[in-house]
């Protein structure tokens, strides 16, 4: 009798607790995005979308970057530095396993950043390490890395997406079946749905509080707006439609996070094809955008002006939007003085993303205005990156640039857009060796003036990173200081 009551009693506790909102929290999440990864090796690819579902999450490097963009120590709890600043020696995290069991070590270093710098290496950021001399395995839990120079932002590139830790064991299928070793770990692919990751149970570091994350990717405005309202997914990072903000921000249901990004969005030239190997060409499209207009009438206010390659929130930009201001008259002057009175006709192609297919539109009617008639191609992901990216095939483009810090693009001569300047390659060169504080933010500031004024492409604005979510979760990045949806502190507040 006394058991029979003690039981009876735990239960109607329980159904009170259930009663008054104190149900356990839930542990899974859908988080859905617009832009799925044509696979998922970060390594080895320009597409965004894959650091979007896998950085920190699955990949991480012997560095990483906190929600703040501050570099922090990731499978390396600590490095070394020598006195002339060209050798660096990373100690490991103890017992780090890949999610197949085998373990992490110096080898496994050695291999990913063998293979990033080799030759015929496919990774997108080849020249984060090409001023690597060597990589020596001291002992499974030490690596030593020497440099060519010194390199102040080497630490920096080390936190790249491009930069993580792979293992030989299982990099033949990495890109339809990722092996990391992050506090989550890869179980599903449905392509044009869903990438399902579940909770890694052998983490090194603080485990995950959600047991599964599904990224569902719904790439039409008006698709995500209607899966977000009737809360068919928990939260939508990156959320492709600006204008319905404000009713989402009136809902209780929901929060609204509205961050900065390192994303400078731009209209790219290819400085190669005729007419924009003209600089007076290039200067025409510059002042035929009238910034504002595309950022009002694309991103419904969301979003800043940028002059150069360069994010407004860091310390070292500079405003150069003067040298390019809206001015159609002197867009129409200068086509005259290139030889082009009577305009010209080129290509406009354009990737998924809102920001590229809207605001190509308004681009379109300003150029249209100046005499420049654009033939307009919307591609997928996969036809952009293989055209414009890798074919270098376009007169015009638009793309927003999320990596974190990247004007070092100008130095390569073989990058898509196809600008080669011998002094702008140096002054990178010369940035890399240098650790002075004073200095180097004196170069930054001649660097950005150099592709400014030389109208390499033409500086649209800052993307603004919105994220609209159930009211009950927390954790996630309001800023996207890299391209990553980090759910490694995300949990449901009940």
């Amino acid at each position: 009798m006394i058991f029979n009551s003690f039981k009876t009693g735990v239960v109607s506790a329980l159904a009170l607790a259930a009663s008054m909102g104190m149900a356990q929290a839930k542990s899974d999440i859908v988080v859905a995005m617009q832009l799925e990864p044509p696979h998922l090796d970060p390594t080895s690819a320009a597409a965004g979308a894959i650091d979007s579902v896998l950085y920190s999450n699955v990949f991480e490097g012997l560095t990483r970057f906190a929600s703040d963009g501050a570099v922090i120590p990731g499978l390396a709890e600590s490095w070394d530095i020598s006195e002339d600043g060209k050798t660096y020696t990373f100690h490991l995290r103890n017992g780090v396993k890949f999610h197949d069991g085998t373990a992490m070590d110096a080898e496994d270093v050695k291999f990913s950043l063998d293979r990033a710098r080799a030759e015929d290496s496919a990774n997108a950021q080849k020249a984060l390490f090409k001023g690597i001399e060597a990589v020596e395995v001291v002992d499974p839990a030490t690596v030593k890395v020497t440099l060519s120079a010194p390199n102040g932002s080497f630490l920096f590139n080390m936190a790249w997406g491009d930069a993580v830790i792979v293992a030989p064991e299982s990099i033949e299928n990495i890109k339809t079946k990722p092996v990391g070793t992050g506090a989550f770990q890869f179980s599903n692919w449905v392509q044009g749905d869903k990438i399902d990751l579940t909770k890694n149970a052998d983490y090194w570091g603080t485990p995950a509080k959600l047991d599964k994350v599904t990224f569902k990717f719904i790439s039409d405005p008006t698709a995500a707006f209607a899966a977000v309202m009737a809360q068919d997914v928990d939260a939508f990072a990156g959320f492709p439609a600006p204008e319905n903000l404000p009713q989402f921000e009136a809902d209780p249901r929901f929060q609204v996070l509205v961050g900065s990004t390192e994303g400078e969005t731009i209209l790219a030239m290819n400085n190669k094809q005729p007419p924009f190997d003209n600089v007076k060409v290039r200067e025409a499209v510059a002042h035929a955008i009238d910034r504002q207009a595309i950022i009002d009438g694309a991103m419904f206010g969301y979003g800043t002006p940028i002059g150069t390659h360069f994010a407004p929130h860091n310390p070292d930009y500079e405003d150069l939007t003067g040298l390019s201001g809206y001015d159609p008259e002197l867009s129409k002057k200068l086509l005259a003085e290139a030889g082009f009175a009577d305009g010209f006709k080129t290509t406009l192609k354009l990737p998924p993303p809102s920001y590229a297919r809207r605001g190509g539109e308004i681009i379109a009617a300003q150029l249209r205005a100046v005499g420049i008639e654009t033939e307009i191609s919307n591609l997928e992901w996969a036809q952009w990156l293989e055209q414009a990216f890798r074919g270098k095939d376009f007169g015009l483009t638009i793309v927003s640039h999320t990596e974190p810090f990247d004007i070092g693009i100008y130095a390569r001569p073989d990058y898509y857009f196809q600008y080669d300047n011998p002094t702008f390659q140096k002054l990178m060169d010369d940035l890399n060796a240098t650790t002075d504080p004073a200095q180097r933010s004196a170069m930054l500031k001649q660097a950005q003036e150099i592709i400014a004024k030389d109208y390499v492409n033409g500086y649209l604005f800052e993307l603004a990173y919105p994220t609209v979510a159930n009211a009950k979760i927390r954790g996630l990045w309001k800023d996207a200081p890299t391209q990553a949806a980090d759910m490694t502190a995300v949990y449901w507040d009940q």
